[in-house]
């Protein structure tokens, strides 16, 4: 079975990097908040960044793992707590924190926010050059920082639930959208989807694409999934090209070139 040592070791560290991962310690209306932040510290100066946010089992080594990862790739990558510092549930609670959250969005897009302004704090980012992309319950919070006409350069979700909102706010989105789906997905059925697409065409201005991946459950990129028959399973497959997606969509709202690892 594929662990997240394994999905880590994909990116190697470059030579004459100093990849440093550490708590971050920030705060949301009084609410504690704990994530972790990695950069290279052999180079200095503004670089891109990127907000990965964790999916209904809050911060923990997988969000490690990518924004590891991310740091590798060349970026400062802030893994943000949604739930609070020690809300860390199991899969026995998962859903309940997680419905909470679904349950109150305006509570959701406040939290992710947090983390984007714990982000900006930082003095190696360009602010002009963020991107905020998460997994499953992470995937559903990039977008819905998105609808908040949030300044980004782009949000990405991995396998993350797709709400349509009625009446719609889309036309408040002021970036890139890539989302990362999985075509054997029960969370996000063809219906969800199609829906989903259906409030986008109705705002033309904003920019999105949906890749789709065959056979793909839901968390097809959390290494250590196996739960087919709750629909959900981990896919090297899918979690390898869409990867690869993330770094070329990376590469074009940051103006770079594209390097695919």
């Amino acid at each position: 079975m594929t662990t997240t040592d394994d999905v880590l070791a994909t990116v190697p560290e470059p030579a004459g990097a100093d990849i440093r991962v550490e708590p971050v310690r920030y705060d949301h209306e009084g609410t504690a908040l704990a994530g972790v932040l990695a950069k290279d510290h052999a180079v200095s100066g503004p670089r891109p960044a990127v907000l990965v946010i964790h999916d209904w089992h809050g911060v923990n080594e997988h969000v490690e793992a990518r924004v590891t990862m991310l740091a590798r790739l060349g970026y400062v990558a802030l893994g943000a707590d949604v739930y609070g510092e020690g809300v860390r549930p199991g899969d026995d609670t998962a859903a309940e924190v997680a419905g909470s959250f679904y349950q109150d969005l305006p509570l959701m897009r406040a939290r992710v926010q947090a983390g984007l302004d714990r982000l900006r704090e930082d003095p190696d980012v360009d602010h002009s050059r963020i991107v905020v992309m998460g997994y499953c319950f992470g995937g559903s919070a990039a977008l819905e920082l998105a609808r908040t006409g949030a300044d980004l350069a782009g949000a990405v979700s991995f396998h993350g639930g797709l709400i349509a909102h009625d009446p719609s706010d889309a036309a408040q989105i002021r970036t890139k959208l890539l989302v990362l789906t999985g075509a054997a997905d029960p969370v996000v059925p063809d219906e969800t989807l199609q829906a989903w697409q259906d409030e986008m065409r109705g705002a033309p201005e904003v920019d999105w694409q949906v890749v789709t991946y065959a056979g793909a459950m839901h968390a097809f990129a959390v290494p250590g999934t196996d739960a087919p028959d709750h629909g959900a399973q981990y896919q090297e497959r899918a979690d390898r090209r869409s990867w690869q997606a993330l770094q070329v969509f990376l590469a074009e709202v940051f103006g770079e070139e594209p390097s695919v690892v």
